[in-house]
């Protein structure tokens, strides 16, 4: 419900934006499409808690719109039902044109590891909760945040929430050599498989 809510302001935020410029003369209106992606970036901005200045990847943070609330579902890799490696998988194929692995362990294999102080919008963090070895990942998103599909559905939390703070790992970024070696959808045209 507050989806549809923020949507449709968001809507009648940008239908004004576009009622304006009508009546500004025509050199004013190249710059509706820049006042539009403004208006988008301050609204997913607040959204997800993260600061405008950090939301330069406008189709990391609309996928990340689009999938906020769908069920977990262990095994899950759709809108009726995901799990958090599934999430990432799909996140990363749709936003960055990469194929990665599929399971949170592989995933990290692929990546160069990165503190937490450096992490970038787009690098992925992993966690072992209750376990040894890596059993969740997420991808971050800035000023802290991160978007994961936890067993609530998908969401975006706090890595310095208690419970997260806890059981961080490691924050990754996919190392270069893998990024040649992958294969991108423009390349396969293949959708993910399931599993």
């Amino acid at each position: 419900m507050k989806k549809t809510i923020l949507a449709i302001a968001l809507f009648f935020s940008v239908l004004a934006v576009q009622a304006q410029t009508k009546t500004v003369p025509s050199q004013a209106t190249d710059k509706a499409p820049d006042e539009e992606e403004s208006l988008a970036k301050d609204y997913l901005s607040q959204i997800m808690h993260v600061a405008v200045s950090a939301t330069s990847n406008m189709k990391l943070f609309s996928f990340v719109y689009d999938w906020i609330g769908t069920p977990y579902r262990f095994g899950g890799n759709s809108k009726k039902g995901v799990d958090c490696s599934a999430f990432t998988k799909q996140l990363y194929d749709q936003v960055f044109n990469l194929d990665i692995k599929r399971n949170s362990r592989d995933i990290f294999s692929m990546v160069s590891p990165v503190s937490k102080d450096d992490l970038k919008e787009g690098d992925l963090v992993f966690f072992k909760i209750h376990s040894r070895s890596i059993s969740h990942i997420g991808i971050y998103l800035g000023d802290g945040r991160f978007a994961h599909a936890s067993l609530r559905g998908v969401a975006i939390s706090n890595l310095d929430d208690a419970y997260y703070s806890r059981y961080f790992y490691k924050g990754g970024r996919v190392l270069e050599a893998f990024k040649k070696d992958l294969p991108t959808t423009a390349d396969n045209g293949d959708t993910p498989p399931a599993e």
